[in-house]
């Protein structure tokens, strides 16, 4: 083959993994109101909502918890939702991931912040399971989400693959069907940004 029949069998793949993998979360229309609903009642409630991830997942979380406070309102002057990443204060990660371990990431940091009541929200890709050089993937957000859930908070996770430790943890979890990370990662920004504008929906109406 050629490099340009390459590179068109290449985006034809990408574009038809992307089509069937949307088609295929159509059946998690239910699972992501519950978790509109319960942002929507943090908001109503002024609970915080905490957002974790690691790698790209961080960049998710960074971006969500961005798009919580600001645009899932119209109006300044009107409140939005209180969400925090923790993956974003790098002095304090650093200085915990140095001194206490990469375990500590999260969870040592919702000591500190939470407070019963509040909602975690978690981005991993595989959801916990598997492993690289330095052990078993996410641990720090299994530690993160377990602490939540024995402090009476609600735990949202993101996942992929087939969900991974997350899928059955979580109170809430969104699998996206795909064994792919970048599809996975980029799949997880779409149904964020579902769910903002969801929200920004209910809220102009409840304003």
């Amino acid at each position: 083959m050629t490099f340009d029949e390459t590179t068109d069998a290449y985006y034809q793949k990408f574009f038809a993994d992307t089509a069937r993998t949307t088609e295929c979360l159509k059946s998690a229309q239910s699972q992501l109101e519950a978790i509109t609903k319960a942002l929507f009642n943090a908001w109503i409630g002024r609970q915080q909502v905490f957002l974790i991830g690691n790698g790209g997942s961080a960049s998710t979380a960074t971006h969500f918890a961005a798009d919580l406070v600001k645009t899932v309102v119209s109006n300044m002057g009107c409140p939005g939702i209180a969400a925090i990443s923790l993956a974003d204060n790098i002095p304090l990660a650093s200085a915990l991931v140095n001194d206490w371990g990469k375990g500590s990431l999260f969870v040592e940091q919702l000591r500190t912040f939470y407070a019963p009541g509040d909602i975690l929200i978690a981005f991993s890709v595989h959801g916990g399971s598997g492993s690289d050089k330095d052990g078993a993937w996410s641990q720090n957000l299994l530690q993160a989400i377990q602490y939540v859930k024995d402090n009476g908070g609600i735990t949202i996770g993101f996942s992929g693959f087939d969900g991974g430790v997350m899928k059955t943890m979580c109170h809430h979890c969104v699998v996206v069907p795909a064994e792919s990370t970048p599809l996975v990662e980029s799949m997880h920004v779409l149904l964020a940004h579902l769910i903002t504008f969801r929200l920004k929906e209910l809220i102009n109406q409840y304003e």
